[in-house]
């Protein structure tokens, strides 16, 4: 007897949840049309819910209210209003205004007064939307504010005000005036910085790594600093910076920090793979520091089939312990150059001084002890070289893993005289260039050019690792690594006193990671300074933007040699 009496619930419980999901509707018609002011109202008001018509008559009126607030936002004091709510299935609220004539800046005073008003760095708000005649905008207003209000915090004006903000508004006119008066008070400034935490380094290591002295103007980007000169010492597992304005004494801020030091050993292992030497294997273990003064040492080493190297180092920070280091290194290599019949076993040794100079170059000035025996060919000789070097190396990128634009220069040279320590004479440099740009959003253009060349009185018994080579990945895609060298009577290739490389590349995004590229490659190692014949590869490829760079995957087709379509794959930044 139940049964239908159920059955009629149910379907009276279905038919009024079918009503609650059915939302009113908020239109907002400006005329003349004005999207600015009708996303404004829009957002003003919000959304409208599940109100049937009756409760969008109760809302209506309170609707109106906020659109009004809305309009006077953006600087319409009287505007026109009509509500009208339409019913039937979906329910309407329409608003429809008419906003007047805006009312217009009259007198507008935007100033700063007391120290930071001789501070270039803190600048008062320029903005055309607060110039006498523009219309009046209470956000343009309230951004100058925030903006003179976020100075102040970074730069050190704790104790800054506003003496005045006026904001007159006279709706009959039209017009409203602005003042905004900010005496900024006495600038503070960053007190000594101090260590906490269980920490085995000096106090005088720690205390190098701060990028102020004691006394300096706060400036919060300082503080930033100084976080991310502790977190990139490779020390610390956790850093705290506080420089609360609330513990300053007579306007000076003390800065403390909360150190967490870091396992003192680390070991990573990886595998690889690239077309030059096929698949690899690295691996490297660290001890991040030794003692109080904050030395390290650690070993690393690369296993493939062409070539096979083991190198340990010791690094002794200097000032700034952070960018200057002395480092002793020495490794062994063993490779096999171009093919079977050629290879190299080089032992070196020798000290480093890092750098970085003020204007953003890398340098690294070292002195290197070298041992090579090595067979090219039908030729096989032993070769010692002591030589002094210098390197110089500068990076600008707009991203460490995947830049969009930047370039990277790269200069190293060194030498070596017969008789002090070496059994040649030799005068040895390279250079790199790269450049990388993209052109909205979706077009990228990448050049590259390499040079490299020697000076010797005695060329047979320069070693491989001081000859050039070219092509493979790096190089001349569309050749094997290198295989683009000068050969002797026996057709072995035995590299060349100079090399000249360079290359063209347009990639296309077709996806957020995903690219398509075409490149010209050209380039060759010789023996002469005459015009060379240089070899050209062209090719297509695809890349894949992964967590560590670009994966690169290419065919590439020799144009000045016999053979098919070569493949080259390579990962790894692009600058």
């Amino acid at each position: 007897m139940n049964f239908p009496g159920r059955m009629t619930s149910g379907a009276l419980l279905l038919s009024l949840s079918c009503a609650a999901l059915a939302q009113s509707e908020l239109d907002v018609r400006v005329k003349p049309s004005n999207d600015e002011l009708k996303a404004n109202v829009e957002g003003y008001i919000g959304g409208v819910g599940d109100r049937d018509e009756e409760a969008l008559l109760r809302f209506s009126r309170g609707a109106e209210e906020q659109a009004r607030k809305a309009a006077q936002a953006l600087g319409y004091y009287q505007p026109q209003i009509d509500s009208e709510v339409k019913g039937g299935k979906v329910p309407r609220l329409v608003l429809t205004i008419d906003p007047g004539e805006p009312v217009h800046l009259r007198n507008v005073t935007v100033r700063i007064d007391g120290p930071a008003a001789s501070l270039k760095a803190f600048r008062v708000p320029d903005n055309a939307g607060l110039k006498p005649g523009a219309v009046l905008n209470h956000g343009r207003y309230e951004d100058a504010k925030r903006q003179i209000q976020n100075q102040a915090s970074r730069y050190g004006f704790f104790s800054g005000r506003f003496v005045s903000q006026k904001l007159l508004v006279d709706p009959q006119a039209g017009v409203a005036d602005i003042e905004l008066i900010y005496d900024s008070g006495p600038r503070y400034a960053l007190g000594p910085v101090s260590f906490e935490g269980d920490t085995p380094f000096d106090e005088e290591l720690l205390q190098r790594m701060v990028p102020f002295k004691a006394g300096t103007a706060y400036d919060s980007e300082l503080i930033a600093e100084l976080n991310q000169a502790l977190q990139s010492s490779g020390y610390f597992e956790g850093v705290r910076v506080d420089a609360a304005p609330t513990a300053a004494t007579g306007n000076v801020i003390p800065v403390a920090v909360k150190l967490d030091t870091r396992k003192p050993r680390t070991m990573g292992l990886g595998l690889g793979f690239s077309t030059d030497v096929g698949p690899r294997a690295k691996a490297n273990w660290t001890r991040h520091w030794v003692n109080a003064q904050g030395h390290s040492y650690g070993w690393e080493t690369e296993v493939s089939a062409p070539r096979q190297n083991v190198g340990l180092w010791y690094d002794v920070p200097l000032d700034p312990p952070l960018t200057d280091k002395l480092r002793y290194a020495g490794g062994y290599q063993y490779e096999e150059l171009a093919d079977t019949d050629s290879l190299s076993k080089l032992l070196t040794v020798g000290p480093e001084w890092h750098s970085k100079l003020p204007s953003g170059w890398q340098r690294v000035v070292s002195l290197k002890w070298q041992h090579e025996e090595y067979r090219l060919g039908d030729d096989s000789g032993l070769s010692t070289l002591l030589m002094p070097g210098v390197s110089y190396s500068y990076l600008r990128s707009d991203n460490r893993i995947d830049p969009h634009n930047g370039y990277r220069l790269q200069f190293d040279t060194k030498v070596a005289k017969e008789g002090l320590g070496s059994d040649n004479n030799l005068l040895y440099g390279t250079a790199m260039v790269k450049g990388l740009t993209t052109v909205f959003d979706k077009h990228r253009f990448l050049a590259r050019a390499q040079v490299g060349g020697s000076a010797t009185n005695g060329y047979k018994s320069i070693p491989p690792s001081l000859r050039f080579f070219a092509g493979g990945d790096q190089s001349v895609r569309g050749y094997d690594y290198q295989s683009l060298s000068p050969e002797n009577s026996e057709g072995d290739r035995i590299g060349g006193r100079y090399m000249v490389a360079g290359s063209l590349e347009y990639q296309y995004s077709v996806a957020e990671k995903w690219r398509l590229a075409t490149f010209v490659d050209q380039g060759n190692s010789f023996n002469s300074l005459e015009l060379p014949s240089l070899k050209t590869g062209v090719g297509v490829g695809v890349r894949w933007v992964s967590p560590v760079g670009p994966i690169r995957l290419d065919l590439a087709h020799a144009l000045d040699d016999e053979g098919g379509i070569r493949l080259h794959f390579s990962m790894g930044p692009e600058l």
